[in-house]
């Protein structure tokens, strides 16, 4: 009977190999601690990316603090509690529901984007996604948790400014994945639009890209991101995606991304323009890295912006 207590012991020691290593993904990919600082500061990572923006956005962020806000909550699908602000310039104008990308917050990422709003005569709510900000949870599910959350947001706006209340749904980056798979969803008349800037047309093929920018082997470590999403992070990635929803996508849809994004590859936007049916617009934006689009070309990018919806 050795042969049995070994094969068991054999057994339990490759199951609990593959547990950890599961969990270790999971904790390093989708795992959020998310405590937002007691003063409200914010701090910009010192990376490619934000170097040659770092400045104006920390400016914008502090104009955007000075200006009067309304703190809104919601609670989520699971029972979490969301936070966002509004912000409000033009009475009766419409509205934009902003969300923010991977690890970020709405202060951070989405101050610029008030004062974008602003410039384009609309109002703003800026959301904490879940796991983000002010807002309660500790699983990121790169925008598909998030995206039930975006439908509750548009819900709450539907029943506390009116009717009438026109929206566009907008997102940057994981953001732009959040308000990509609501808009294959049940949404209310109100929403006459989306705005994607710099998203990504599937969360497996984000993750392997930046897999595989760790130097790591992403089609070996894919297998165990994507069991530690579904066993300790209870979603299942395979759910919803960007490039299957926008197919679905009945409402006008206006893809931004910089061309020489080294994050979210600029293709990701291509391939998710090619594959949208609905009234559609894709606007590259020369010399833009990640995010930073409105920040290299703000009058292209209103231009664009305006000429879009106001068909």
């Amino acid at each position: 009977m050795e042969w049995y207590f070994i094969l068991l012991i054999v057994i339990f020691s490759l199951v609990f190999l593959v547990l950890l290593i599961a969990y270790i993904c999971f904790y390093k990919t989708f795992y959020s601690i998310n405590k937002p600082s007691k003063d409200g500061s914010v701090d910009i990572p010192d990376d490619d990316i934000f170097k040659d923006y770092k400045d104006v956005i920390m400016a914008d962020i502090n104009e955007v603090k000075t200006y009067p806000c309304k703190h809104i909550y919601i609670t989520s699908f699971d029972g979490l509690k969301l936070h966002a602000r509004y912000y409000e310039k033009y009475p009766n104008a419409l509205l934009e529901i902003m969300f923010h990308g991977y690890r970020g917050n709405s202060t951070r990422d989405m101050s610029t984007g008030v004062k974008r709003a602003f410039a384009c005569g609309r109002n703003a709510i800026i959301v904490d996604q879940r796991a983000s900000g002010e807002s309660e949870g500790h699983v990121i599910s790169f925008g598909i948790n998030e995206r039930r959350d975006c439908l509750s947001w548009v819900n709450y706006v539907c029943d506390n400014f009116g009717k009438d209340q026109k929206i566009i749904l907008t997102g940057v980056s994981m953001g732009a994945a959040t308000v990509m798979n609501a808009s294959s969803m049940d949404l209310p008349e109100n929403v006459i639009g989306v705005l994607a800037d710099c998203g990504y047309n599937k969360p497996e093929d984000i993750i392997k890209k930046c897999v595989k920018d760790m130097k790591l082997p992403p089609n070996l470590c894919y297998p165990f991101i994507k069991l530690g999403a579904k066993i300790f992070g209870r979603f299942n990635l395979d759910e919803a995606n960007p490039i299957d929803s926008i197919k679905n996508c009945k409402i006008p849809v206006i893809f931004i991304h910089g061309d020489i994004d080294n994050f979210v590859p600029h293709y990701m936007s291509v391939k998710l323009y090619d594959a949208c049916k609905s009234r559609k617009k894709f606007v590259s934006i020369k010399n833009a890295g990640h995010g930073i689009s409105y920040l290299a070309d703000p009058v292209t990018y209103i231009d664009e912006l305006n000429k879009f919806f106001s068909k």
